[in-house]
């Protein structure tokens, strides 16, 4: 009996989690993609608006918008692409640590591929924030003319305090943004069947034929067009990326059930309005509603367009972990802002590059419609980039044959590189700004890489195997360190070379401590180590250990933690009594070397402007000991 009451009780609470993620989805991974109907359409009629548009334009175009959800979003993102996961994580950085692994012979592509992708994701967080909270807050101007002016500075308020919050974390604010963002996808979706009645033909836009047709007979300003199209399905990145967040089912069923119909509704509802009436086509999004309603609309708009700002920036810090744990980025300061949730995370230095670039951004263009022109290249690219890693994925995870990946996967590339090609005619519009900043960063992650294994290279010459300094060491002589009580760990990223910390100890100091650990801390392929592989031990000799940690690119590295775990290998860690040598390298550039003098330059700064290894490490302050060496790189 007892057993028959739990049943039905168990899946209760399992129906309950569902529904709660899936209502947490919506707001975080819908929040970009939910406010597109504000500018999309808009855009769209610009290009065709010039002679008047015909009842024939305005079908076809509402019917490319709601199949290009159906194609790229359903099919691509929500039916296979959040399938291809790495345990559970999702988004390019996910992919390709998931790729390197059975890289063979072409890491260096893929390396190349996965940074592009991520750059472009961090243009798409600078840009998304400014466009979406101008679109909203232009709505003010229907309300009444005299606040056009203040339509900026309101902006800029704005989207400073949505940057000056991202330090008290998410948690406090995330419980409000799933409620909202489906009170706001219930709205539009209203409008959306309230217009539809304006001209029931709008209807044959589910039609296929006539997005063929009219890109067809639209010759080059249906090219221009596919561009605007593009802005109904910014977002569907960060419906990828947050896949570790909320999981698959919770995604689709928010999508399917709840999104997909009300943006469809709603762009068929502003088609609709615009058939009736051409005179709507300035801003059919916010003519939609009654004027006593426009007031109201605007602050919902506002508050959906600053959840998905906030979307897309926390994506822009999990994907800058990833970057940093990868080695592709030099360590920054990450701050966790709730003791349940891992993935709530704040990086000081993203949010002000991300301030910055943002504030740019809004006093540059000054308005949604400039900044609309210059957003659908960084989405695209990141498109295009995450299918041709997909690409990899099914024919090396999923096993299957060329011609099938050929198949699924060929038709959606060609797709997005139309779709591509028709955002780069948009180049000289501000279409330059996500490729410059894309560039800035696939530099800085190149550089990166570039110089760190160059530095890996050129200290490897030098270095002295471990185990035949241990045994030269141990040995009893005249000259041999005094031996002192305490405990000595020695970070290295190389466990099968000596230290230059220990090395630089024996040297200046003469001493050598009763127990010496040689610690390695390595970042695994996977987003989460489980907790009994952490840690491993082996003995070298009475006085020397090597020590491994093992952590996931998505986990903080805290080694104070961790040392914990090694009570159950036999190791006991008193801290009190425990130091830890750090080596820091003072790098010099050098012409001559494997880099660029530019690139030695950057790569120097990129090491000066790193945090603090103890600080990221998490390591006791007050027991810290570094040891400095010059290195011409």
């Amino acid at each position: 009996m007892s057993h028959s009451v739990a049943q039905p009780a168990s899946r209760e609470n399992e129906l309950r989690k569902f529904l709660l993620l899936a209502l947490g989805s919506v707001g975080v991974v819908y929040g970009d993609i939910g406010t597109s109907p504000l500018y999309a359409f808009r855009e769209a009629l610009r290009p065709v608006a010039a002679d008047g548009v015909t009842r024939f334009e305005v079908i076809g175009l509402i019917s490319l918008m709601i199949w290009t959800l159906t194609i790229i979003v359903t099919f691509k993102y929500v039916l296979f692409l959040l399938r291809a996961d790495n345990q559970g994580e999702g988004g390019t950085l996910s992919l390709l640590a998931l790729l390197m692994k059975t890289a063979n012979g072409h890491a260096s592509r893929l390396f190349f591929m996965g940074i592009a992708g991520a750059a472009l994701f961090i243009g798409d967080a600078m840009i998304t924030p400014a466009l979406s909270v101008l679109s909203a807050v232009e709505g003010l101007k229907l309300v009444t003319p005299a606040l056009t002016e203040y339509v900026v500075p309101i902006s800029v308020v704005i989207l400073v305090v949505l940057f000056a919050v991202q330090s008290k974390g998410t948690a406090a604010v995330s419980n409000f943004f799933g409620p909202i963002t489906v009170v706001w996808f219930l709205v539009i979706a209203a409008a959306g069947i309230d217009h539809i009645r304006d001209d029931f033909g709008i209807l044959s836009a589910f039609n296929p034929y006539y997005a063929v047709y009219f890109l067809f007979h639209a010759g080059f300003v249906g090219i221009v067009v596919l561009g605007a199209v593009f802005l109904t399905v910014t977002g569907a990145e960060a419906l990828y990326a947050d896949l570790g967040h909320f999981g698959r089912k919770p995604i689709q069923w928010a999508w399917i059930c709840l999104v997909f119909p009300a943006l469809a509704l709603n762009y068929l509802g502003q088609g609709a309005l615009v058939l009736k009436n051409p005179a709507t086509m300035s801003d059919p999004f916010f003519l939609m509603f009654p004027e006593w309603a426009l007031l109201p609309v605007v602050i919902l708009a506002t508050a959906a367009t600053i959840i998905a700002s906030q979307a897309v920036i926390t994506g822009a810090f999990s994907l800058t972990r990833q970057a940093i744990h990868l080695g592709f980025l030099p360590r920054m300061a990450i701050f966790h802002t709730s003791e349940t949730q891992t993935g709530q995370i704040y990086l000081p230095n993203v949010n002000t590059l991300l301030l910055f670039g943002v504030m740019t951004l809004v006093f540059m263009f000054g308005s949604s419609e400039s900044l609309a022109t210059a957003y659908g290249v960084s989405v695209t690219g990141a498109m295009v980039v995450t299918t041709m890693l997909a690409f990899e994925f099914v024919r090396l995870h999923w096993r299957w044959p060329l011609y099938a990946a050929c198949l699924v996967l060929l038709p959606l590339l060609l797709l997005e590189l139309v779709f591509l090609g028709a955002n780069l005619l948009k180049i000289h519009d501000g279409g330059y700004v996500p490729i410059l900043i894309a560039v800035t960063f696939i530099v800085l992650m190149w550089t990166w890489k570039r110089g760190t294994k160059l530095l890996h290279d050129k200290t490897r010459h030098t270095d002295i195997p471990l185990i035949s300094f241990v045994k030269s060491i141990e040995r009893k002589s005249e000259h041999a360190p005094v031996s002192v009580p305490g405990t000595a760990v020695f970070l290295t990223s190389d466990p099968e070379s000596t230290p230059a910390a220990l090395l630089h100890n024996i040297k200046h100091n003469h001493v050598l401590h009763a127990q010496n650990f040689i610690l390695t801390i390595r970042t695994a392929s996977i987003p989460i180590v489980p907790k009994d592989q952490r840690v491993s031990a082996s003995s070298i000799s009475e006085r020397f250990s090597l020590l491994e940690m093992h952590f996931g690119f998505m986990e903080t590295q805290n080694v104070s933690q961790a040392l914990g775990l090694f009570r159950k290998t036999g190791l006991k860690f008193d801290i009190m009594s425990t130091s830890f040598y750090l080596g820091r390298r003072k790098l010099v550039p050098d012409a001559q070397s494997g880099m660029p003098y530019w690139q030695d330059k950057l790569f120097i700064a990129l090491a000066n402007a790193a945090i603090d290894p103890s600080d990221y490490f998490r390591l006791p302050t007050n027991r810290v000991v570094e040891l400095g060496s010059h290195v011409i790189i």
